[in-house]
């Protein structure tokens, strides 16, 4: 009967890359534990971040690599996520009830950063997170007409505001306390103080995730986010033209002048498909999105179709992951989502919620 040693399975682990963030098993402490049994062999590994579209395929991934050991018996993978807190901006500490906040932000308008963000969080969600969404937008706020919900939040105890849920996930807009029609016309402090309210006076639940769509920008709520919000990172929404390119780039540099990291680049509206003929044409231009990432050393996350469905989906209240969850746009979302959640689980984690706070008295 084959005997195996540990570091051989381990040696075979190293060659099993995780498609989420591009390292091996091994690189990303994604294994946990290797027993043998004579020829059996079992491995149990964690992901840092939810993955539920792709641990079958990375569980095969694993089985198949094994099984190239000569009079190998018994394979057996098991695949478990335990998503954590991450590290925030010196200073500050995670918001309770929220393991990781994310921000998703865009240089300019109009780059559909408001449909991306939501779509990403319910992807999170269909991953296997749980998520929240606040809508930062203090003066345009998207989120309630996207998620097709407009009532005014409870409150249990008469001081906090229970998230209204839309399809799963937590949500918190100042949309739901102001009407559609009425202008929001504040100055730079009162909206500051909204948003400070909304994440520290909503009753958040045990959220993985909570996706904090920005206005676009680099104005008084982004300071106020960078300085006063605990973010574990940031995900930039651009266009493939240089107009809007330019505005990201401006966005990118104020997260890294901050030390808030930048997770990723999504490219919107990349490639227009002719709902008639099939042809395709890059109405923005081509390539703009993969040549900031390249530039500024961080990931292009995915590109997505300019497809009308999308806008459809959203002004209904039904965003893709939700109204077609097996489309083509929904799987980039998916992906997307994965990717950001496998790039911040790489990253340096956050303890100080594991210790109780020492207070030392002269008695």
């Amino acid at each position: 009967m084959a005997h195996f040693e540990k570091s051989q399975i381990e040696n075979l682990l190293k060659s099993v890359i995780d498609p989420n963030h591009g390292l091996d098993l091994v690189s990303a402490k994604s294994v946990k534990a290797i027993t043998l049994d004579g020829a059996n062999v079992s491995v149990r590994l964690e992901l840092g971040y939810p993955a539920n579209s792709t641990i079958e395929a990375l569980t095969e991934a694993v089985k198949q690599q094994l099984k190239t050991l000569p009079d190998i018996g018994s394979v057996f993978v098991d695949i478990n996520v335990k998503i954590l807190s991450h590290a925030v901006q010196q200073a500050l500490k995670p918001q309770p009830n929220v393991k990781n906040i994310i921000a998703v932000a865009s240089g300019k308008g109009g780059v559909g950063k408001s449909t991306t963000a939501v779509n990403i969080a319910l992807a999170l969600m269909a991953e296997g997170a749980t998520v929240g969404i606040l809508d930062a937008d203090i003066y345009g706020p998207s989120i309630p007409t996207m998620l097709g919900i407009s009532n005014y939040p409870t409150s249990l105890d008469k001081k906090t505001m229970m998230p209204n849920m839309a399809h799963g996930l937590q949500t918190m807009s100042i949309g739901y306390m102001v009407p559609a029609e009425q202008a929001m016309i504040w100055r730079g402090p009162m909206v500051t103080n909204a948003l400070l309210q909304l994440l520290k006076e909503t009753n958040w639940s045990d959220v993985d995730y909570l996706i904090i769509d920005l206005p676009p920008g680099t104005g008084d709520i982004q300071l106020t986010l960078s300085q006063q919000i605990p973010v574990s990172g940031a995900i930039i929404v651009t266009t493939p033209q240089d107009i809007a390119l330019i505005d990201a780039q401006r966005g990118l540099a104020m997260f890294q002048k901050v030390n808030v990291p930048v997770l990723g680049i999504v490219e919107n509206m990349s490639l227009h498909i002719c709902s008639n003929c099939g042809h395709e044409e890059a109405i923005f231009g081509s390539g703009g999105g993969a040549a900031m990432a390249e530039i500024n050393k961080v990931e292009l996350l995915g590109s997505l179709p300019l497809d009308r469905s999308i806008r459809e989906y959203a002004d209904s209240g039904v965003p893709t992951v939700i109204a077609d969850p097996d489309s083509r746009a929904a799987q980039i979302y998916k992906e997307i989502a994965r990717k950001t959640a496998a790039k911040l689980a790489l990253r340096a984690k956050d303890f100080t919620t594991r210790f109780p706070t020492i207070v030392v008295q002269n008695t």
